[in-house]
């Protein structure tokens, strides 16, 4: 079976042929040194010229007062402008041909200095310029990028948290109210605001800190990625009454409500596209990108439904922002779960970022971004962190559909933990409302999911479970069509409630909750493997931080297993005691080791 994933996880012909275009032309890419930049330190920007790029200088013009920056051939109209020097030349095989890197050095800069840039390479023979990286060739039409000084410390209780992804219309209707029972999961269910609100020990008892809510913005799908009005609370759902209650309940109980946030696109229908389409004088006409007035227009994946807000037009960007602010000011959100945030530009997130700390610096902002490791990593210092897809993929691989050995796990979750900055918050996930859910790939099997769950609960990143997964909800079809199309409402089914749910899974996930939160070297302490494939099919590692260890041993192997691990390196002397977290049994250290023997799909968390 094929993963269901929007996105790009995977190395396609198309990636090839966008990076290849890229490498060609000039690309900066938001590479920098460091990133963040930091106060009081240089900051290096780096820029490739590729073959189709016949450049014999490259200029940067920058501002520091977040205003746009103006220039051509080396002479700034606004800013300054400041050559590039040639550092080095580069074969890239991929190509079959040189590109030419060049970089400059911005000098040290305060706290929350906004710096805006462009990038011009400039052939002075032909008297040619091409910018970076939208190839644009006058300054008006450059890319324009931006970048915010400062330590971009994300907030101290985003890395403890464990978030609960609540889709409103699917989980709980209220007052005893009934799902509808139309069958169609495109279709309205009942779900509401104060359903959530009734259910908050329940989530509490699952050790969750912070509730992600799906998009409650007026809208006329169930699902509410396509708004009508930013402003306004669908009423299906609920009041700003119900808002402000849910809220303050959840805060009481120590527990966090962030908002599924879509800067990128609204619904068709909303009422600025409805002017900027039908009238040709629309004040909001420039709000939208129109290719071709007023039919052709630039469009979330080109579903003509959900028209792209053009958040590099100033007024577009104001209220985007104004609306950002309002949640959190009005309501007392804690921030944002940022739906397709490689749509809008970096320059568009530098300023969401300055807006929704002023609202609330402690409030928390990750986005959904489906892309390589290296592109993420350029949202830091604009973003708190993304969605870790790149890990939910292979956690899919190795657990469901046993398409990866835990040796390649292992060796991938070391490298993807060296990569990013720690700051840089990755929460993580099984399975979420655009995918096929864990448990329908596994055939109902629970080992599997078990072990998928244990292995994500003691990963740094802070754990996401999608409502129901606890409970062992399901579905009934596959969210991929036997033609190859997508149909990802077959992963929002109604929760389960009462006697339908799985007692035993709940038990486990509560479990879970509990040794995630009572055990912080699960989210701040350093990750070892300790043994790998010995026997074949598991692996055992260590959550450290000083003397608070964690011991897990996984077998996702197709026999039981006595598994040996060392861990005198952890400094554990024989005849320490150890004991399953998860469970009774207690094991002792003897000649540096651990024995622990495990059933088929089977794994234990030991702790002193």
């Amino acid at each position: 079976m094929e993963d269901f994933i929007f996105g790009n996880l995977t190395l396609t012909e198309e990636i090839v042929g966008k990076l290849t275009q890229q490498m060609r032309g000039v690309y900066h890419g938001h590479r920098m040194e460091p990133t963040p930049p930091a106060p009081g330190r240089p900051t290096t920007l780096r820029v490739t010229t590729g073959p189709s790029v016949g450049a014999d200088a490259v200029y940067l013009y920058y501002t520091t007062d977040g205003s746009e920056p103006q220039g051509v051939a080396g002479r700034a109209s606004h800013g300054v402008a400041l050559p590039m020097r040639q550092a080095e030349t580069e074969w890239v095989s991929l190509l079959w041909d040189y590109v030419v890197w060049w970089e400059a050095e911005l000098p040290p800069l305060p706290t929350g200095t906004k710096v805006r840039y462009k990038i011009e390479a400039r052939d002075s023979v032909g008297a040619a310029s091409v910018f970076a990286d939208n190839g644009a060739p006058d300054p008006q039409r450059a890319t324009r990028f931006s970048f915010l000084v400062g330590d971009a410390q994300p907030p101290a209780w985003a890395a403890e948290a464990l978030i609960y992804h609540v889709f409103v219309d699917r989980f709980n209707p209220g007052a005893g109210r009934p799902f509808a029972t139309h069958g169609d999961l495109r279709g309205f269910y009942g779900g509401t605001l104060r359903g959530v609100a009734e259910k908050l020990d329940y989530i509490a008892a699952l050790g969750a800190t912070a509730i992600w809510l799906s998009p409650i913005f007026a809208s006329p799908s169930h699902h509410g990625y396509d708004a009508t009005d930013l402003y306004a609370i669908e009423p299906r759902l609920g009041t700003a009454d119900d808002l402000r209650a849910l809220v303050q309940a959840a805060h009481a109980r120590g527990i966090r409500i962030i908002l599924d946030f879509v800067p990128n696109h609204v619904s068709n229908t909303h009422p600025y596209f409805v002017s900027a389409q039908t009238d040709p004088n629309s004040p909001y006409r420039n709000w939208f990108t129109f290719r071709r007035w007023p039919d052709e227009y630039e469009s979330f994946f080109g579903v003509k439904s959900l028209p792209q807000w053009n958040n590099d037009h100033p007024p577009a960007r104001r209220y985007m922002l104004d609306v950002a602010r309002y949640w959190i000011r009005e309501f007392g959100v804690d921030g944002y779960r940022l739906d397709y945030a490689n749509g809008p530009s970096h320059d568009f997130w530098t300023d969401f970022r300055i807006a929704v700390k002023e609202a609330n610096p402690d409030a928390f902002i990750f986005g959904e971004i489906v892309e390589s490791a290296g592109l993420l990593r350029t949202y830091q210092g604009r973003l708190d962190g993304s969605l870790d897809f790149l890990l939910t993929h292979n956690l899919r691989r190795a657990f469901a559909f046993g398409s990866m050995s835990l040796t390649d796990l292992a060796t991938f979750v070391a490298r993807h933990q060296a990569y990013f900055d720690p700051r840089f918050i990755r929460p993580s996930f099984l399975d979420n409302h655009d995918m096929n859910r864990f448990l329908w790939l596994v055939k109902g099997d629970t080992r599997k999911l078990r072990l998928a769950a244990l292995c994500q609960f003691t990963l740094a990143g802070p754990p996401i479970v999608y409502y129901g997964t606890e409970v062992g909800l399901s579905q009934q079809r596959d969210c991929r069509t036997p033609d190859g199309h997508g149909r990802p409402h077959e992963a929002r089914c109604p929760m389960l409630w009462g006697d339908a749910q799985d007692a035993d899974l709940l038990a486990y996930y509560r479990a879970l909750g509990r040794m995630r939160r009572e055990h912080p070297v699960l989210w701040r302490g350093a990750h070892q493997t300790l043994a790998v494939d010995s026997p074949p099919g598991t692996w055992a590692y260590a959550r450290a931080d000083g003397d608070d260890r964690i011991i897990v041993i996984l077998n996702a192997g197709d026999t039981p297993a006595e598994v040996a691990v060392p861990v005198a390196g952890l400094g554990l002397a024989d005849g320490t005691r150890l004991r399953n977290l998860l469970g009774e049994e207690v094991y002792a250290v003897a000649g540096g080791q651990v024995k622990v023997g495990l059933g088929l799909v089977a794994g234990v968390a030991l702790g002193a």
